[in-house]
């Protein structure tokens, strides 16, 4: 059995599952960006350059609960950011960073044959460099409206719901031609639980409470390179 300090024991809580994803077999791990592949939360930092950052952090805390429904909560913060300029997406990277290990989970995990997935409640405007610097498999995301070189306030075409996550990880899954057994999700919000719940081993990652109640496994520490250690034990 792998050997973990004491340390990483302490920042990895609930019991193990009965069996889980083994990381010598071909696998894919879906995980959600804002708050869990970066630090950031991408639309608070949009409602920063905007001026109206503490509405829409808000907003985002009761959506992030469950206390809000995602697609109208959405579409809420987005309108505020109305006039908003495109160049703001620029700044906006500039400023978000890779959770800690997040580099080196997708490498090891692409070393071992597994695919890599995100699917994010953000936008693709911020999501498609993430994947590309990261070298992800597959990515979903939301894209917003401009016109004149300005944010026209809305969500074009489908909004990323809870519902939406979960099709990713069926789609890659099948696509992929991946037991679904050798599926592994991680999240932060609410709106991943469907997808954690579907996974053979769902992994809370410094989640809300109601979140870490419907996971296997959480990840109490911001390093995603427990995500290995689990899969090690």
């Amino acid at each position: 059995m792998h050997q973990q300090t004491s340390q990483a024991l302490d920042n990895i809580t609930a019991p193990p599952v009965a069996s889980k994803p083994d990381l010598d077999r071909p696998g894919l791990l879906i995980m959600d960006v804002d708050s869990t592949l970066i630090d950031e939360e991408v639309i608070d930092l949009l409602g920063m350059a905007a001026g109206v950052g503490e509405r829409i952090t808000t907003i985002t805390d009761h959506a992030m609960c469950g206390e809000l429904d995602f697609a109208g909560s959405l579409k809420a913060r987005v309108k505020l950011l109305r006039g908003l300029p495109v160049s703001a997406f620029d700044k906006v990277y500039a400023e978000v960073h890779f959770t800690r290990g997040a580099i080196d989970l997708i490498n090891e995990l692409h070393r071992h044959g597994w695919k890599v997935g995100v699917v994010s409640g953000g936008f693709h405007d911020i999501v498609d460099r993430l994947a590309r610097q990261a070298h992800i498999d597959h990515w979903l995301a939301n894209r917003l409206g401009t016109a004149h070189g300005v944010l026209t306030g809305e969500v074009i075409g489908q909004i990323v719901t809870k519902e939406t996550k979960l099709h990713a990880l069926r789609q890659w899954s099948a696509d992929d031609g991946i037991d679904p057994d050798q599926i592994v999700a991680v999240g932060d919000g609410a709106n991943d639980i469907p997808m954690i719940r579907a996974a053979r081993l769902g992994i809370a990652f410094c989640a809300k409470p109601a979140v870490r109640r419907e996971a296997d496994r959480a990840i109490t520490q911001r390093d995603l390179m427990e995500v290995v250690r689990i899969l090690n034990e």
